[in-house]
């Protein structure tokens, strides 16, 4: 249960549906970077998924379709120096993109119409400034 990936209150990702993979990172660690294999790939399916509800599958693809591979959804960590730093970045990061791709869509916005009042101060504006500009210009070229 601690290694289960927590993306919502309600929905929770098993461990055993999480596929890791190391290799040599080129980031920061000196020599140490030749021999420790700290990069972290976390892969995971999403569209063969039994945790992730239809109705929400549905969703997550659609929004996720361009970083798709096959329905694999996969995410790199290589900033850290500690394979164990890195892991957990990645599971964050994978976490964020499943979160996001979730998120229910916005509330779609109904047009409205100004008000009278609205309409009344714009035009009064309007005169109002088109009355200072006439006042700047020269009266006649007599």
């Amino acid at each position: 249960m601690a290694d289960d990936l927590t993306v919502t209150r309600t929905l929770v990702i098993p461990a055993g549906e999480l596929r890791e993979r190391f290799s040599r990172s080129s980031g920061p660690g000196g020599q140490g970077v030749n021999t420790a294999d700290s990069r972290v790939e976390l892969s995971f399916d999403l569209a063969a998924s039994p945790s992730v509800p239809d109705w929400l599958r549905t969703r997550m693809l659609g929004r996720l379709h361009n970083r798709l591979t096959g329905g694999v959804v996969t995410v790199v960590a290589s900033e850290h120096r500690a394979q164990l730093q890195n892991r957990q970045a990645a599971r964050e990061r994978l976490a964020r993109l499943l979160r996001d791709a979730a998120a229910a869509p916005p509330a779609v916005r109904r047009a409205t119409k100004p008000t009278k009042g609205s309409q009344e101060r714009r035009i009064a504006a309007k005169k109002q400034r088109s009355r200072t500009k006439q006042s700047r210009r020269p009266s006649s070229w007599d």
